[in-house]
């Protein structure tokens, strides 16, 4: 959990961000355009209403029970998708009007006047609402929707043929919270279960809150049925919420969690066996806490092969040198809303899908559930089904 001082550094820069958007949403879309009276001062005051409910969201989430703040937290976290639209489409819409100035300069030695501006400006401004209304629309509707399967298959070198076939359903970035909760459990625990897969990894970012507020929620989780059981490894969001007591609680739900551990996995003789390690988060630090892959794979036997279950996918570079033949990991979304995507993979070596790094490969699924707005524009949740065949 953050301490009081992390909490109100935390709040101070979002809330920079925050009004920062706001106030360029309302350059564009309110002062640019010339919005007359009283309709300026009705636009003005909800944009300014809307940054400081939107900010106000935040902390209540985490503060107030999740009962008491569903709606809030729905409608806070709408906003903040669509006016992610609007800040994108705005952004375009200054590109188009810096390129027609620049045309305007080239070709008549002039720039382009006060009203063809306020037209242009107007223009932008309602193009730029309605896009981000209809995309906006579509993107909640895909976030409130069904989980599709996606099924992957991948070949590994050191796979036995005894396990040809071999099924992982992983789930990952669920983001149990104020507006994901029981009943979402309860069907991706029923999509699971009808692929009969032979293992289960939840590969972090699973809740958006204490145990106290959210244990009633997530408990459909221990209904989760497969040959060899269910894995988990912390992500980054369990560090906010009590790491602790949630790798507790999943245990005593009868879920194994992997903290820098490893265990065989197979048949109990015979060479049809395989390996499935799992390493804390990458920005877990003290306290016990922080990815160890040398601990986790300690004593292993290189000629088995070896799964790892790692949130962050930045993590698939130590994973490679150690020799693990597969990564499995979350922590992205696949950009979640498009185009934020774009700044994802400014920090994580991929972004989604099924990817070769030397001899390992790594696959990044795109989340089973989303963060803050509940919407996905491009980039649909999974629940993956990883099908595992020996060369």
């Amino acid at each position: 959990m953050r301490t009081p001082l992390q909490l109100a550094a935390f709040l101070l820069i979002v809330g920079g961000v925050v009004f920062g958007i706001h106030y360029y949403l309302w350059a564009r879309y309110v002062r640019d355009p010339g919005l007359p009276a009283p309709w300026r001062l009705i636009a003005t005051v909800a944009l300014v209403a809307l940054a400081v409910f939107e900010l106000g969201a935040l902390p209540l989430s985490r503060l107030l029970p999740v009962s008491m703040v569903k709606g809030v937290s729905y409608a806070a976290f709408t906003w903040m998708g669509f006016s992610f639209l609007l800040l994108m489409f705005a952004a375009a819409g200054d590109v188009v009007r810096l390129v027609l100035a620049g045309a305007s300069l080239a070709l008549r030695g002039e720039a382009i006047d006060q009203s063809r501006r306020l037209f242009l400006a107007r223009a932008v401004a309602g193009t730029a609402g309605a896009a981000s209304a209809a995309l906006g629309a579509v993107a909640l509707r895909n976030g409130l929707g069904e989980v599709e399967v996606k099924s992957v298959n991948v070949r590994l070198a050191r796979l036995p043929r005894q396990l040809d076939g071999l099924t992982i359903a992983q789930l990952t970035d669920v983001h149990v919270g104020p507006t994901i909760g029981r009943a979402f459990i309860e069907r991706i625990v029923a999509q699971t279960n009808a692929l009969k897969p032979d293992l289960v990894a939840l590969t972090g970012d699973l809740v958006d809150g204490s145990v106290e507020s959210l244990r009633h929620l997530v408990e459909p989780l221990a209904g989760l049925k497969s040959r060899y059981g269910t894995f988990f490894v912390t992500g980054n969001h369990e560090y906010y919420s009590g790491a602790d007591e949630w790798m507790e609680e999943l245990r005593r739900l009868g879920i194994r969690v992997l903290h820098n551990e490893r265990v065989t996995l197979g048949d109990a003789a015979g060479p049809g066996r395989f390996e499935l390690a799992g390493v804390d988060d990458w920005t877990a630090h003290g306290n016990g806490h922080g990815p160890d892959l040398a601990k986790a794979l300690a004593g292993r036997d290189p000629e088995r092969e070896l799964v790892l279950l790692a949130h962050q996918p930045k993590q698939i570079a130590q994973a490679a040198a150690a020799g693990v033949g597969l990564q499995l990991s979350g922590h992205t979304h696949g950009g979640q809303i498009a185009p934020f995507g774009a700044l994802v993979a400014l920090t994580q070596p991929f972004l989604s899908g099924l990817h070769r790094q030397g001899d390992a490969q790594i696959y990044v699924s795109q989340g089973t559930g989303y963060w803050g707005p509940p919407m996905r524009l491009g980039h649909p949740a999974e629940i993956s089904k990883i099908v595992l065949s020996s060369s």
